[in-house]
């Protein structure tokens, strides 16, 4: 065996080719994620700093900022609690067109984001289905923010069910019921059990969740109705920008946006981090 794996059996791996393949991880990753990004931030060093500044807190980008990280934020933890209760039907239970459900969660990834945003606009519009019984109890959705989160927690709802759902597969069902058999209630059962357990997941899910809506743009343009000052999404402003021409502008709020972006999702990352070590430690 010694003289197979060499003089140290750790190192080296039954399969080759480790470094080829890191090697051709790491120029992949560089082509397609950091030679773009560099290209971003090299584009907005073309501008002095006090046109940058006035560029990225302008009045009407602030209230895009406003509106596309509140909505974000919001739609994600929309979908954190009603994507974790659709994973849990979807895993505990069995009952007619349970299949059909399934496969309905994954509709926002295969429809076109474009085809989403019509036929939001048109359900809500004060005309449409749902926007006609909605309109005489005072609730606007269609081009007001209100719509804006709709849109964002229609796109971002899979990504909640498709992580919770397979840990929930996973999950020991016989600590569950050694829980109750112990006397604990349905209740402290899901507190100190099964949340615990699915809590990483969630946090993932709302993540993936939020870092879609905030880039989101096909399905949001058409039910906003895209008022500056009111419904216009920091997406847009770029694309604005960009008609105009203004690419070190638009470049500017594309670097705040990432900026904001990565910030949150490591915080996320590292409460992640944080609950599954705490949880590693009460294991052992």
């Amino acid at each position: 065996m010694a003289r197979f794996f060499g003089n140290n059996p750790q190192v080296r791996r039954v399969i080759p080719g480790f470094h080829l393949s890191l090697g051709f991880t790491l120029f992949y990753l560089g082509l397609i994620v950091l030679i773009p990004l560099s290209a971003v931030f090299l584009k907005t060093f073309t501008m002095t700093w006090e046109a940058f500044w006035n560029t990225v807190t302008s009045e009407r980008v602030i209230a895009s900022y406003k509106l596309t990280f509140g909505a974000s934020l919001l739609g994600a933890l929309i979908n954190v609690f009603f994507g974790g209760i659709v994973a849990w039907v979807l895993v505990r239970y069995k009952f007619p067109g349970k299949k059909l459900i399934d496969a309905l969660v994954d509709l926002p990834f295969a429809l076109p984001t474009a085809v989403a945003g019509i036929t939001l606009a048109t359900l809500y519009a004060p005309n449409g289905w749902i926007g006609k019984l909605l309109v005489p109890l005072g609730i606007k959705v269609a081009y007001t923010p209100l719509g804006v989160l709709v849109a964002l927690t229609f796109i971002g709802l899979p990504f909640v069910v498709r992580t919770v759902q397979p840990v929930l597969e996973e999950a020991e069902k016989e600590l569950e019921e050694a829980a109750v058999s112990l006397g604990a209630s349905h209740f402290q059962t899901f507190a100190r059990v099964i949340f615990p357990s699915i809590l990483p997941a969630l946090l993932t899910g709302f993540a993936l969740a939020f870092a879609r809506a905030t880039g989101e743009y096909g399905s949001v343009i058409f039910i906003a109705g895209n008022m500056p000052m009111v419904s216009e999404i920091t997406p847009l402003f770029m694309i604005t920008k960009l008609e105009q021409y203004d690419y070190a502008g638009a470049t500017a709020i594309a670097v705040v946006m990432l900026l904001l972006s990565f910030s949150l999702l490591l915080s996320i990352n590292a409460l992640q981090a944080w609950t599954r070590s705490r949880q590693n430690a009460g294991r052992e």
